[in-house]
């Protein structure tokens, strides 16, 4: 109630400044005057005169804005429409070029700030506000994911063909390096099946040279992302192709492990290739190691289903489970030694020690011949491409299960993974991602920040000093079957049920890619099912969805009302074309309209054929309208042709159409 009054008693106040202010003015005027032996007369007429015109300015705007306050919903409609119709030859269509002088400034400037610093060192955030309990949870996640990472370190080395050591170089660096660089506390970075597979198809028989600058060049590449801000490229990898990726690589790796399992000779790289492996050798299964390795995966089955029993005690076992069994199969071939009896095949010798900090092999000798940086990055092929956006691939995907809602830094991540693969290589690393297997270790074992990754760290560093005359007796079925129970729940069964449920179509990209990767590899296979998803994309694109609807007026006309769905490009705007044509000819209205709403951009082949719709409508016999276009659109076709364009815009509502329509039809 008191509204009204507030707003009378306001443009009251500022009459009353406005005419003592008037009144000062001319007083003021009329002193100069008297100073003066100018015109008196004429000067203080023409002072009065804008003192008046001040005044009445200064009651109009007091007016409009009162008015607009109280203004409905189809006043303001009008309005619109009334400066829109108004707007004939003042409003400025003109195109500007982006200017790249301020753009760099402004990104440049912010290269050195506080904000950016706190961005790109996250220990710098949660380190000051650090709780004093937070230190034991972050510890016990650390040596929760130590006891995972020093089985699964060894048993990635051997599947990649180098030596055991190599896995647990590959599994320290990563935390220390994230600690200071990464932004989500639950992911752990070190070595994975799917690493060890690329290394062991890429590098095979090349030798550990290859591996560790193969580390290097995916970390540069990596950085390079995450600075230039490419983490968005990630997006066009949709989720039914990383799906078909990840479990045909579950799937490829468990098959590589059967010939370990069984204790056969050979060695496979491919799916394809360790199932011929197995059919030829299968006369020569070594019972011994496959009792063990079925054994082991019984076990670590059974542990792993303690998660939720026993409270605590159930839960350190199931998180500990792939420590107890490489320890129990240690132990067990370790006790044979002793009596003079070698059951298992074993994992063999590991060198002892940390490993050298050097550069990382920019030249290496293979077979009595001197390869340069040149020659080695030649082997290494599309290995160089292949292994960083597969790297990338997994991080963002753990990156964005453990988020839990919250929005990420793709970009940060990118930059972390980069400077981990970077820094390994100094210390012989293979290369490196986010592992979701210990990353769910990590969570579930509480972790409050990254700081858990010291931890681990220490932990595996403390295993390669004292601990490397034990991992001799680790038996390779052992590995073997820890590597297959994990790729169990990688395979990605409930996501094609899921794609299934939510959209069938889109099962066609996963059933595609997981084929792909199983017959032809898994970087093959990757391309084919993002290639397979960009078609889907481009298609879906150049086929927008058009509404229709026929309009009469109160007056008796016809008309047809046309809406696309989304903005119009070259590749959709030959359909939409076609389709308006034909339902033209279908109709026989008299006037089409086509409704913009939806329509955010046009490129110039798009305005070019809007054109020529509108004139061939035109040879037809039919008025065009163009309702409801944004400001960007229309200055983009009047750009083109303002003769053709202009006068075909309209805006409104249904009212308003119905004058238009009525307008056009009357010859």
């Amino acid at each position: 109630m008191l509204k009204p009054w507030s707003g009378i008693l306001k443009r009251k106040i500022l009459y009353t400044i406005r005419d003592c202010g008037l009144l000062w003015m001319c007083s003021k005027t009329r002193k100069s005057i008297n100073n003066t032996n100018t015109n008196a007369t004429n000067i203080q007429c023409a002072v009065i005169r804008h003192c008046r015109n001040s005044a009445a300015m200064f009651e109009r705007k007091s007016k409009s804005k009162t008015e607009a306050c109280c203004m409905t919903i189809s006043e303001l409609i009008e309005h619109k429409q009334k400066q829109f119709n108004d707007s004939d030859g003042e409003d400025d269509c003109r195109e500007k070029f982006p200017s790249v002088g301020p753009m760099l400034v402004t990104k440049l400037g912010g290269c050195c700030n506080r904000k950016l610093l706190l961005k790109r060192l996250p220990i710098l955030q949660w380190l000051p506000v650090y709780e004093a309990g937070f230190l034991v949870e972050d510890i016990v996640a650390g040596l929760s994911v130590g006891l995972t990472v020093i089985p699964q370190g060894i048993a990635f080395a051997v599947m990649a063909n180098l030596e055991p050591q190599y896995g647990l170089y590959s599994a320290f660096m990563g935390c220390f390096v994230y600690c200071l660089f990464g932004s989500c506390k639950d992911l752990t970075i070190g070595p994975t099946a799917i690493m060890a597979l690329m290394v062991q198809v890429y590098v095979g028989s090349l030798g550990a040279d290859f591996a560790v600058l193969l580390t290097f060049l995916a970390g540069c590449i990596i950085l390079v992302f995450g600075l230039l801000n490419l983490g968005f490229l990630v997006q066009f990898i949709s989720m039914p192709v990383t799906a078909g990726f990840t479990s045909a690589a579950a799937i490829t790796i468990a098959s590589g492990q059967v010939k370990s399992l069984l204790g056969l000779p050979g060695r496979s790289n491919e799916f394809v290739d360790s199932w011929i492996n197995v059919y030829r050798h299968i006369g020569e299964t070594k019972v011994w190691d496959a009792a063990l390795g079925i054994a082991t995966i019984a076990m670590l089955l059974l542990l792993r289903s303690l998660r939720s029993k026993w409270s605590g005690v159930g839960k350190y076992l199931a998180l500990s489970r792939n420590a107890f069994v490489v320890i129990g199969g240690a132990v067990l071939a370790y006790y044979f030694s002793t009596v003079g009896c070698t059951p298992f095949s074993l994992t063999g010798t590991v060198t002892p020690g940390l490993p050298p900090v050097n550069l990382p092999p920019f030249s290496t000798v293979l077979k009595n011949q001197t390869l340069g940086f040149t020659e080695m990055t030649a082997k290494l092929g599309s290995s160089i491409i292949a292994v960083p956006l597969i790297a990338i691939l997994e991080t963002i995907a753990i990156v964005k299960a453990f988020s839990k809602g919250k929005s990420i830094d793709a970009t940060q991540e990118l930059v972390a993974l980069g400077m981990c693969n970077i820094v390994g290589s100094f210390v012989s690393s293979m290369p490196i991602t986010g592992s979701f297997t210990r990353s769910a270790v990590n969570n579930n074992s509480g972790v409050r920040t990254t700081l858990g990754g010291i931890a681990t760290g220490i932990l595996v560093l403390l295993s390669l000093g004292l601990l490397t005359d034990t991992f001799y007796f680790i038996p390779k079925a052992v590995l073997a079957g820890v590597m297959i129970t994990a790729m169990f729940f990688m395979v990605e069964f409930h996501a094609a049920a899921e794609i299934w449920r939510t959209k069938k179509v889109d099962i066609i990209p996963f059933i595609v890619t997981l084929a792909s990767c199983l017959l032809l590899g898994l970087e093959y296979g990757m391309l084919i099912g993002i290639g397979l998803n960009v078609c889907f994309v481009l298609y879906m694109t150049s086929r927008p969805s058009i509404d229709q609807a026929m309009l009469r007026t109160s007056s008796g006309i016809e008309a047809m009302v046309v809406k696309p769905d989304q903005s119009l490009i070259y590749s959709s705007i030959e359909y939409l074309k076609h389709k308006i044509v034909k339902m033209t000819d279908k109709t026989q209205v008299g006037t089409v309209i086509i409704d913009g709403s939806n329509v955010s951009y046009v490129d110039s082949t798009a305005a070019k054929i809007l054109s020529s719709t509108v004139e061939e409508l035109e040879l037809r016999g039919c008025s065009v309208l163009l309702w409801n276009w944004n400001r960007s659109v229309r200055c983009t076709l009047i750009r083109l042709n303002k003769e053709q364009f202009f006068h075909l815009f309209k805006y409104g509502g249904l009212e308003q159409l119905d004058k238009e329509v009525c307008n056009e039809s009357v010859p």
